[in-house]
């Protein structure tokens, strides 16, 4: 007979889910009430004001799609890409090529613009894109690649696109709540984001915001949006307006609890405190790890402090290590995608999960593994240069 199911405890140190914080575990196990309850819908009028204030955005189609990240992404996408239009699509990790293949599964042309992996996209080639294709409806890059721990310069990209007269399309999934992102002051026009990273929520819900030029968009097509769950035409009758809402679909009542619950606490630490306290804690593991030997993949000026991408030492079984965290220690990091597998760790300090005792943590059980198997690794030194960092 199966049983009840208890996960382990873990410490989740990769690149998503993050850690969960107990206040919103225990939002979630709050009563179960119905998605069209009045509660419930003065709780998501609540819930559209702190994303807007975590997106910094004053738009009103501004809301949590009911499923992970990769829909919020195809939200985006099949409302505003239209058949036999041009986008250009930057990738410069695994996250890039899913949205070039959103582009071409909607009947999109894609222009694509390369860059290594760990390097951030490049202003310059996209510039050079634009020249080559003046027609570009859309400009679609990923702000943070969860694939390599690299930020990109989201604000010059999104000057560009308007230069052009195209809209932009951002991933913002491992960004939002862990480093500075500005949806209006940076001219985003549409993007999307995942609660299992720097909110630390469980994963499942996907937030959006469209801006008014994305919104316009929508409302002009001339085909009907090919996805019937997603088309914001129909989704914003249960989140649009304040109030009363139109069915549309079975809400996730509790995971929405969750997300409430999260962003209730960003809103109490504030935003700008978040982004140091990610920044912070970066920096000590940053100092540990290199005075351990452990080198990073991305340069130190385009580095995400959340997602830290470190080049595995040679001749180390980067997957015997992580499987030695995890069976020791309840310690989880993550592997590389792509071309990086096999290469890199990907080291998260996300939300919940970022804190002095999991830098530590981290760098002494990494330390010990390495250790233990070989590695030619610096020992004794990583928690010494944490800690001097702490004590600043």
């Amino acid at each position: 007979m199966i049983k009840s199911f208890h996960p382990p405890q873990r410490i989740l140190m990769g690149p998503g889910p993050s850690d969960v914080s107990p206040r919103v575990l225990e939002a979630m196990a709050r009563p179960t009430i119905g998605h069209l309850d009045p509660a419930f819908v003065e709780m998501m009028d609540e819930l559209k004001v702190l994303l807007k204030a975590a997106f910094k955005t004053e738009n009103e189609l501004t809301m949590p799609v009911s499923a992970p990240g990769s829909a919020g992404m195809e939200a985006c996408f099949v409302n505003l890409v239209e058949p036999g239009e041009k986008v250009i699509v930057c990738q410069n990790g695994v996250f890039g090529g899913r949205m070039k293949e959103n582009v071409e599964r909607f009947g999109g042309e894609c222009v694509l613009v390369s860059d290594e992996w760990g390097t951030p996209v490049s202003v310059d080639k996209v510039k050079a894109a634009f020249e080559a294709h003046p027609d570009a409806k859309i400009l679609a890059f990923v702000h943070a690649e969860t694939s390599t721990g690299v930020r990109s310069d989201a604000q010059a990209l999104c000057k560009l696109a308007q230069q052009y007269g195209a809209l932009t399309i951002v991933d913002a999934v491992t960004s939002l709540g862990g480093t500075e992102l500005e949806v209006d002051a940076w001219g985003i026009d549409a993007i999307y984001s995942g609660t299992q990273k720097c909110l630390s929520c469980p994963p499942g819900i996907s937030p959006v915001s469209f801006g008014p030029k994305a919104v316009a968009k929508v409302q002009a097509r001339e085909s009907r949006v090919p996805s019937w769950f997603l088309d914001k035409k129909l989704v914003m009758g249960y989140w649009g307006g304040e109030g009363k809402r139109a069915y549309h679909h079975t809400a996730p009542v509790n995971s929405l609890y969750a997300l409430h619950e999260a962003l209730v606490m960003l809103q109490e630490e504030g935003l700008e405190n978040a982004h140091k306290r990610h920044d912070h804690h970066h920096q000590a593991l940053k100092a540990g790890l290199e005075a351990m030997g452990i080198q990073f993949l991305v340069e130190e000026a385009y580095r995400l402090p959340q997602l830290n991408t470190v080049i595995v030492p040679e001749g180390v079984d980067e997957a015997a290590v992580r499987s030695a965290l995890l069976n020791n220690y309840g310690l989880e990091i993550g592997a590389g995608l792509g071309a990086l597998a096999g290469k890199v760790w990907r080291i998260g300090l996300m939300g919940a999960a970022c804190n002095r005792r999991n830098v530590t943590l981290c760098l002494s059980a990494l330390e010990s593994t390495l250790v233990q198997m070989g590695a030619a690794v610096n020992a004794g030194k990583a928690l010494a240069a944490a800690e001097a960092f702490y004590q600043g």
